[in-house]
């Protein structure tokens, strides 16, 4: 493999990453608004608004998409892998996002590592972009 290819495909799977992590924020987003939460995604930049919180939030997906991406190429696309890693994204993203760097971000560091019924949702809704995540980026790492 070429320099060339290697750099293609990168970008390639960085773009289908980023589109994924897209699809996989939007549902996670429309969860979040549901849930009255996506004010709170817009204090990490300091606005108190769900519309503010809706972009950080879509902005936030685009970057784990991307990070997804340069990982999820080197992964077999099989179901039950596909699966499984997008599980585990969206766990390692709960412990990162929800329960280390948002409460840290927000002046509470009184919540890090604090789980109750909320974080318990937010767990769901992690797993579920992820999952969502992972299924989006196989079709997308074939076109883009």
């Amino acid at each position: 493999m070429t320099a060339l290819t290697t750099t293609n495909n990168t970008t390639s799977s960085l773009k289908a990453g980023i589109a994924a992590g897209l699809i996989g924020g939007l549902v996670f987003g429309m969860m979040m608004g549901m849930m009255g939460a996506l004010p709170m995604v817009g204090m990490l930049i300091h606005v108190d608004s769900a519309i503010v919180g809706f972009i950080v939030h879509m902005g936030i997906s685009a970057t784990i998409g991307a990070i997804y991406g340069i990982v999820a190429a080197r992964l077999p696309q099989k179901t039950g892998v596909t699966a499984l890693a997008g599980i585990v994204n969206g766990i390692i993203w709960w412990v990162l996002g929800a329960l280390i760097m948002m409460p840290l971000m927000l002046g509470m560091s009184d919540m890090v590592f604090a789980i109750g019924q909320t974080q318990w949702f937010s767990l769901m809704g992690h797993i579920i972009f992820g999952v969502i995540t992972a299924f989006a980026f196989i079709p997308l790492s074939k076109r883009l």
